[in-house]
Parts: structure tokens; C-alpha cells; sequence
């Protein structure tokens, strides 16, 4: 009875019913007023369902993000961006490993998780602060990458954990910023946090990336070269030139012959970043130094794809049995063998910022931004 007519003077003053864990804590409520509907509704680009481009809904009416935990910050979108995660998400790429994460104790019905909102990448102003968040304070611009099962950044305001958020590099604009968060940590994830690289250990090591032109590829490349490496990448012909510019200091077209074979001219690598996939990890790790700790990191993955066949204990027993098998048998060859995933973080954007306004790592938000830049004051027009 106490629990029922605390909801109901919940719903009465304005505060969150039914979403926090800590009943007798009310949520912050937010003094704003953006849309027709006071503090209620705003606009967004939402999918009801899961499909191909017909599915994506712009609607006036996506319910406003609220602050539920003390660390949390509601965060006004400037800019947002679109990467191949959204493009997957939208067709049901890892629903059932991103459902599980969204409701660990299955308590909602199969698509509850609609209306769901896309997007990762968010450059805007902090709105409002949960009470434990002192790093930042309303007015700040800051810049994140919101994790994929999280309500997505093509919206008006969208809600954030403090630590997956950072301060926005002074010298980038908002378009420019949102075209970098995930990928920047997808990149700083695979190469420092699972590869084991970093400024004082990286100087004078030669890197093999595949996929050097997309997102992540071009981050990576200025992130090594910063850090002192020698870079190989792996592009097409036409985008040798963007490439060469980010610091790559030898370039292989894979469309003029053989990779395999352009290769074998090349001295062995100390790591291996794979952005493709596929056939690549059959000869790539290859070309590593043998017994010196050399490694191999692949973003190319059958996690969420095992999870989605199988079911989830079925596919995480796969995933583990794959897992093991192919480092043990790298191991036995004298090499290391490593899945990277991108990680939310707010401290590793910290770090990404201190190189953008360095002037070391700048050109991946400009040069991608005609691919993946969406401005959310344009989509609401």
C-alpha cells in the first residue's frame, strides 16, 4: 500500500515511477521546457520495429530522458552521428545480447525495447546534473558515445552516464566533434586497452592495420603515429592519398594484386589491427613476429551474431569455445590472439581530447565527416 501511494505522488509531482531501483529516492526532475508539450515529449528519429530504411520514424512525441541515478547527466544534442553499428542495429544485429543487457532480469515482454532511438555519437551542452556529478555543471559542452543498448543521440536531449562523458575539444566544433567518439574508443579500446599499446611502450613498432580508411582505421593511424609507431595500412587506391596524409608510412592498395604477396616484400609486423575480417585472419597473423609478443586484434567478432542464432547461453558457450580455441592456437604458433569491442569511457575521451588539441589526432573528424555526420537541429526541419 506504502509502495502504491508513493508511485502515485510520484506521477502527481513529476517524478519517475517504477524506474528507479531505490523506490523511497525520488529522480531529479528537470526545470526545462523544449517542446509544445512541457517537459514531457521531444523530438527524435525512432525504429518500432526492426528492418531496412522504411522502418526509421521521426516523431515529436519520444518521451523526455530523465536522470534515474545520481551519476547520470541529460545531455542537449548539437550533433550526432551515424555509424555501421546503427545500420546493424536497425536490422536486429545483436538484439538479444543488447535486450539481456537491457533487462537482465527479464521482466518485459519481447520488444519492449521499442521505440527504440539509434545513434552512439552525441556533441552537445550539459542540461541537468545528477547529484553525484561534479565533474561537470549545466552549460558545459561536452562529447560522448553512448553504448548500444542505451537510448541512442538522434534526438533532442538524451541522458548519459558522468563517466562515459567528456569535455568537448575546445578546438572542434560540435559537427566535428560528434563525428569521432566511437570510433576514437573502438580504436583506443583495441590498440591500448586489449593490445597492450600506448605512448611509452608503442615508439618504433611496426603496425599492420587492414581496413585503414574507415573511421576507425584513420583514427588508428594518427593514434600510432602520435604514439611513435611505424604504420603499414591497408586500403583501396583512392584512399591512399587520405591515408598517406594521416601519417601512414607504407601504403598497400589491396585492389592492384595480391595483399599477401605485397606483403612478403615488407619486414614482419609487431601488431595487427584487423577492421575487416573474414578471410584476413587466415593469413594475416602470419606476418607477426614469432615468439616476441607479437599481437593480433580483430574487431570482427562472432559474439552478438552467436547470441542471435543460438540463443544466449547457447551462443556465449560458442563464443567462449571459439574464443579459446583460436588463442590457444595462436599461442602454440608464438603469437597473441585478441577480440577488441568498443568501451564507453569518459577518462579515455579525456585523453583523445588532450591529442586533438595537440594537433595530433584532428583530421579523422574532418575528413569523415561527409559519411558520418548528422546534424540534429537539420533532421528536425
Amino acid at each position: 500500500m506504502k509502495v502504491l501511494k508513493m508511485l502515485v505522488l510520484r506521477r502527481a509531482s513529476g517524478f519517475c515511477p517504477g524506474k528507479c531501483r531505490d523506490l523511497s529516492r525520488p529522480c531529479r526532475v528537470r526545470d526545462l521546457s523544449t517542446t509544445a508539450s512541457r517537459n514531457t515529449v521531444m523530438p527524435a528519429w525512432v525504429i518500432d520495429k526492426y528492418g531496412a530504411n522504411e522502418v526509421l520514424r521521426f516523431t515529436k512525441n519520444m518521451i523526455f530522458p530523465v536522470i534515474c541515478y545520481p551519476n547520470e547527466v541529460i545531455i542537449k544534442v548539437h550533433a550526432a552521428s551515424i555509424n555501421p553499428i546503427d545500420v546493424n542495429m536497425r536490422n536486429g544485429y545483436g538484439a538479444r545480447a543488447l535486450n539481456m543487457r537491457r533487462d537482465p532480469l527479464i521482466m518485459k515482454d519481447i520488444g519492449q525495447e521499442f521505440p527504440l532511438t539509434l545513434g552512439r555519437d552525441v556533441s552537445g551542452v550539459v542540461m541537468e546534473c545528477g547529484l553525484s556529478v561534479t565533474y561537470f555543471k549545466p552549460g558545459d559542452q561536452v562529447w560522448a558515445a553512448v553504448p548500444p543498448w542505451k537510448q541512442g543521440t538522434l534526438s533532442e536531449f538524451v541522458v548519459a552516464s558522468a563517466n562515459e562523458v567528456s569535455h568537448k575539444p575546445k578546438s572542434l566544433s560540435h559537427t566535428e566533434a560528434a563525428s569521432l567518439p566511437y570510433v576514437a574508443l573502438t580504436a583506443w579500446s583495441a590498440l591500448s586497452k586489449v593490445g597492450g599499446l600506448n605512448g611509452k611502450n608503442c615508439k618504433g613498432k611496426r603496425v599492420l592495420i587492414l581496413g585503414a580508411s574507415g573511421g576507425i582505421g584513420t583514427f588508428a593511424t594518427q593514434l600510432l603515429k602520435a604514439w611513435g609507431a611505424h604504420v603499414t595500412a591497408v586500403c583501396s587506391g583512392d584512399a591512399s592519398a587520405l591515408v598517406k596524409k594521416l601519417g601512414a608510412d607504407d601504403i598497400i592498395d589491396y585492389r592492384s594484386g595480391n595483399v599477401e604477396e605485397q606483403l612478403k616484400s615488407l619486414k614482419l609486423f609487431d601488431f595487427v589491427l584487423d577492421n575487416v575480417g573474414g578471410g584476413t585472419e587466415d593469413w594475416a597473423p602470419k606476418y607477426l613476429k614469432k615468439w616476441s609478443g607479437a599481437t593480433y586484434v580483430t574487431l570482427v567478432t562472432p559474439f552478438l551474431l552467436n547470441i542471435d542464432q543460438l540463443g544466449v547461453a547457447d551462443g556465449m558457450v560458442q563464443t567462449g569455445f571459439t574464443m579459446g580455441s583460436k588463442s590457444l592456437k595462436h599461442l602454440c604458433q608464438g603469437i597473441h590472439y585478441r577480440w577488441a569491442f568498443f568501451m564507453a569511457s569518459g577518462v579515455y575521451l579525456d585523453d583523445i581530447a588532450e591529442l586533438v588539441e595537440a594537433g595530433k589526432v584532428l583530421e579523422t573528424s574532418t575528413t569523415n565527416l561527409s559519411l558520418t555526420y548528422v546534424s540534429v537541429g537539420q533532421i528536425y526541419k
